[in-house]
């Protein structure tokens, strides 16, 4: 009898998935449209003229982040310059070359050389040959709160106090009081996997959040905490109903921001995969499956590199199984059930 019921209930969820699957596929973009990291169109010709050895349109572009104090887009154009000279950075060599004393290249040099050595299994030795590109770097522009976010990352790796992480923080915050990449490295010192726990991590996101406006990317710190719990196996297993509410919670007040944006829109795409992880993670399919549609085409490696090793292929899984996850929950005559906040 329970082979019988176990069977029926699967006849029962495809029968649903089909019925059900060419609406939920609307504004789906297919999967082989799909862009993994995909350069906004301010910086795609940066990178475009960089593979032909030009540094001139990076170096204009960092240039204008700069000029206008615009922090989060020039610290998200630097992490895509970096991943992009990791592999070819000989045009990096040549805009030192000609402007050796110039800021933005100075802050492309030192966090090339923070992300080489956190790739390396003696990182802590490595990173501590980085700092004084770091120093160069937050000299250059005393108003640039992005190398203090690099000192943030270069202070988790060479096991620094607390209080040694607590001046660069200020250091940073000073320069720019709302600054989510400086938020995310703090986050990630309090974790539990370095030097804090999922308690810090959840009380920290959370009062950065209420500080933030309600358009800031902040407003997601708490859903970054969330996927470190869910991440961590052991912790989630013992979890509590607070702990599951934190969780919940998290999501929903990222709901909000995601919704303050366009669909399709390239900016908020990496905490929109990243929430759409987490309501994967906590069954929330008919949620995740919204934000899939307002992600459109824009993956981003995080967070599913670190789910699956490959990203691309984990996107679209957790895609698929939102939107399977929504069909087994719709009868077969009605519509779909609500997911809640429940979930396994």
């Amino acid at each position: 009898m329970v082979c019988t019921m176990a069977f029926l209930r699967a006849l029962l969820s495809s029968a649903r998935a089909f019925r059900w699957g060419p609406g939920l596929s609307a504004g789906l973009p297919s999967d082989d449209a799909v862009l993994l990291d995909a350069p906004d169109e301010r910086l795609s010709p940066a990178l475009v003229a960089a593979a032909l050895g030009d540094f001139e349109p990076a170096a204009k572009l960092l240039a204008t982040t700069r000029d206008a104090a615009d922090w989060e887009s020039r610290d998200r154009c630097l992490a895509l310059l970096v991943a992009f000279a990791r592999s070819r950075d000989g045009w990096l060599g040549g805009w030192l070359a000609a402007a050796p004393r110039d800021p933005d290249a100075l802050l492309v040099k030192a966090a090339l050389a923070v992300r080489r050595a956190w790739e390396s299994p003696a990182h802590a030795e490595l990173l501590r040959d980085v700092g004084p590109l770091i120093t160069a770097a937050a000299e250059a522009d005393p108003r640039d709160p992005v190398p203090w976010r690099l000192a943030l990352d270069h202070a988790r790796g060479t096991h620094a106090t607390h209080t040694v992480f607590e001046s660069l923080w200020e250091q940073a915050v000073r320069r720019s009081p709302h600054h989510y990449g400086s938020h995310v490295a703090a986050l990630r010192y309090l974790s539990a996997q370095w030097y804090g726990s999922h308690r810090e991590c959840f009380d920290f996101a959370e009062r950065a959040a209420e500080d933030a406006a309600g358009d800031s990317l902040v407003q997601a710190l708490p859903v970054r905490a969330a996927y470190a719990l869910l991440r961590d196996e052991r912790a989630w297993a013992r979890a509590t109903s607070v702990q599951e509410d934190r969780i919940d919670d998290a999501a929903d007040l990222a709901i909000g921001l995601s919704s303050a944006f366009p669909a399709g829109d390239p900016w908020p795409a990496e905490v929109r995969n990243l929430l759409a992880y987490v309501l994967v993670a906590r069954g929330r399919s008919a949620d995740a499956l919204e934000q899939f549609r307002l992600i459109g085409p824009y993956a981003t490696s995080f967070p599913w590199a670190h789910v699956t090793g490959e990203a691309l292929g984990g996107f679209l899984e957790a895609r698929a199984a939102a939107r399977l996850g929504v069909a087994s929950s719709t009868p077969l005559r009605g519509r779909p059930e609500h997911s809640g906040r429940r979930g396994h």
